[in-house]
């Protein structure tokens, strides 16, 4: 379904003129799975302003396939899901199958399913992978170029001050799978991550973190040489494990799409754990 709002106002007032038929209360359900997009951005709050001649679309609900992975979006080209903290993104000498990108290959058979990213297996959110090879082509040299906005939000240990800023290091794995910083950029390669604090509490912080650079394990390293390690992430130095996993979430994608060209951005709200933890 689709409506071009015919004069400026509140979104839900839009979906009001869009499905007539439907209470405020479906309404506002729809805006909560993220079915609505404005421009093709997907859009979850009722008072966000829209202007005249905008597009605003219903997507189809949210589906969720074998091993728990939510399908956020998909074309003929690209998929995007969230991934569950605990599932590997890809296969590793010790686990072929069970893993989000075996989930899909089987989901998606016998068409082909291309790696273009990964999360680490602790950390829960959005991730993409390609379903043509001319979408992985454009989208890993988007990913080399930094050209795809992503940022997560995590747990971390202590008061984190100051309230916002940059941390940035060169990285490198060491033979034990540990990912080290150095300041030497022939040993390492750069790593910058953008941070500001939502919220803060005398033995811990909720961090917005911006990805400029994706190395292998970047936050997670970068919050321990500040100080602050992810909260139950135990290799790189967090003392408490307050929900039983990794405190880290990928919480935004953000890109222009690789063959239509349409912006695109989903968004996936932090484990509501993360935030009962301040309470």
């Amino acid at each position: 379904m689709k409506y071009t709002v015919p004069e400026s106002t509140s979104l839900l007032n839009a979906l009001t003129g869009m499905a007539p038929e439907c209470s405020k209360t479906t309404l506002r359900s729809w805006l909560k799975d993220g079915r609505v997009t404005v421009d093709n951005i997907v859009v979850k709050l009722a008072d966000t302003g829209v202007l005249k001649g905008q597009v605003i679309a219903l997507g189809s609900r949210q589906r969720f396939i074998g091993g728990g992975l939510r399908i956020y979006y998909e074309d003929k080209h690209l998929v995007i899901i969230e991934k569950p903290s605990g599932l590997l993104s890809v296969s590793t000498a010790f686990e072929k199958e069970d893993t989000a990108h075996g989930l899909l290959k089987e989901y998606y058979r016998p068409n082909k399913v291309f790696v273009v990213h990964r999360l680490d297996q602790d950390t829960s959110g959005v991730m993409m992978f390609a379903l043509s090879e001319q979408a992985n082509d454009r989208l890993k040299e988007e990913f080399e170029q930094h050209r795809i906005q992503r940022s997560y939000t995590a747990v971390v240990e202590g008061y984190v001050t100051p309230s916002e800023g940059t941390w940035q290091s060169y990285l490198y794995e060491d033979a034990n799978y540990f990912v080290r910083s150095t300041a030497s950029a022939t040993e390492g390669r750069l790593a910058i991550t953008h941070y500001d604090v939502q919220l803060a509490a005398r033995r811990r912080s909720l961090l917005n973190l911006r990805l400029e650079t994706g190395r292998k394990n970047q936050i997670r390293v970068h919050c321990q040489d500040a100080g602050y390690p992810v909260a139950g992430d135990k290799k790189y130095g967090a003392q408490t494990n307050p929900i039983k996993r990794l405190c880290l979430h990928a919480n935004l994608l953000a890109f222009t799409h690789p063959i239509t060209k349409q912006a695109m951005r989903i968004e996936s709200p932090f484990p509501r754990e993360f935030k009962e933890l301040f309470q």
